[in-house]
């Protein structure tokens, strides 16, 4: 059984942020200048030790040891890739594979098929919560060489995590990328996609789909997707402006048997310790809109309910008999949407110690 926790690889400079925001912007800077909204919102959530520069190979290095101390297994980062164009690469290339512990320690990733906001805080509710020059579009070649490049710089490396023996890769947004290209086209550029690791001596793919929504999730399996997950499975993105995180974890998780059977494929599910996505909001008062980023809020976060959650998923994940189990955890370190693990001035290691805890001895 694997422990595997997202990483988000967004807090360092970039240039097209220096050119959208201002030069040296970080998400670090929308963390720590976000209040609270309302009577109890804990915010802001600050890491314990500072911030960071994820381009650093001592702060990954760091980081890396703090997974190993408690119980996670694999580190799956964010790899934004538009017909060619990389953005945030250099938390992987740079802090993560030039460090010691990035030489070593379990990594993966996951196709982020969305381009950065231009915009943060978010200041109009009238647009798009995924605006039209964000979304990625592919086509088969384009897939092909995406692959290609993964295999030959990332799928090639000894610690690069396999699953059944072959390279595990995600997609974030697989309705998107379904949709997008149709079903018969996307299934025609996973199909070539393999062939081309096949020809070049990598064997094949483990491909995940993360969320699929209820149009294509009954097509994923024939598509060519091999299991199904998800990212972020806590709030009701509809539902109220405040949610329980108690209330959402249990009806998550009975949800988790009904998604493997719509894809008729291994589920496997993942956990967080919370959601709040104010940072990337602008204060819109008790007026906030009902939609990303302000609502909704998860409240009632801790630790310990975050390590029954844990709990949970790794009984759900063995009581199924898949082969080569894994839990998911978002995220590491996605502070400006409220759910990391990385320690806090709230709860210390509290989280890092409930992901141990809630594993236990697999």
């Amino acid at each position: 059984m694997k422990l595997a926790a997202y990483v988000y690889p967004g807090f360092h400079p970039i240039e097209e942020r220096d050119q959208t925001f201002y030069p040296g912007f970080t998400e670090w800077d929308l963390v720590y200048s976000c209040g609270p909204r309302f009577d109890g919102h804990a915010q802001p959530r600050l890491p314990l030790e500072g911030r960071y520069d994820d381009r650093d190979p001592a702060a990954s290095t760091r980081r890396v040891q703090l997974c190993a101390d408690h119980g996670i297994d694999v580190l799956i980062y964010g790899f934004f890739w538009c017909r060619g164009k990389r953005v945030f690469q250099e938390s992987l290339d740079s802090g993560y594979l030039g460090s010691t512990a990035g030489q070593s320690f379990p990594f993966a990733l996951m196709w982020a098929n969305r381009m950065p906001r231009r915009v943060l805080p978010v200041r109009r509710a009238d647009v798009e919560v995924i605006e039209a020059d964000r979304l990625v579009p592919s086509d088969v070649g384009d897939f092909v060489r995406l692959i290609a490049y993964l295999a030959e710089r990332y799928f090639s490396r000894p610690n690069y995590h396999r699953s059944g023996g072959l390279p595990y890769f995600s997609i974030f947004d697989s309705t998107f990328f379904v949709k997008e290209l149709g079903p018969a086209v996307a299934a025609e550029a996973i199909r070539a996609a393999r062939k081309w690791l096949r020809d070049n001596g990598f064997g094949g793919m483990h491909l995940a789909a993360i969320e699929p929504s209820y149009e294509v999730i009954g097509q994923i399996r024939e598509i060519g997707f091999d299991s199904v997950t998800h990212y972020v499975f806590l709030p009701d993105w509809r539902g109220d402006l405040l949610q329980d995180y108690e209330e959402r974890a249990l009806i998550r998780a009975a949800q988790w048997e009904e998604v493997g059977r719509a894809a008729g494929l291994p589920y496997f599910p993942s956990v967080s310790p919370g959601w709040d996505a104010s940072p990337r909001a602008a204060d819109f008062g008790a007026e906030r809109p009902r939609k990303y980023p302000w609502s909704p809020v998860v409240v009632g976060e801790h630790p310990e309910r975050f390590q029954a959650a844990v709990r949970r998923a790794v009984d759900f994940v063995r009581d199924a008999g898949t082969a080569e189990p894994t839990v998911f955890i978002s995220s590491l370190n996605e502070w400006s949407e409220g759910h990391y693990l990385e320690p806090d001035t709230r709860f210390g290691d509290g989280w890092l110690k409930a992901v141990r805890e809630g594993r236990g001895g697999g």
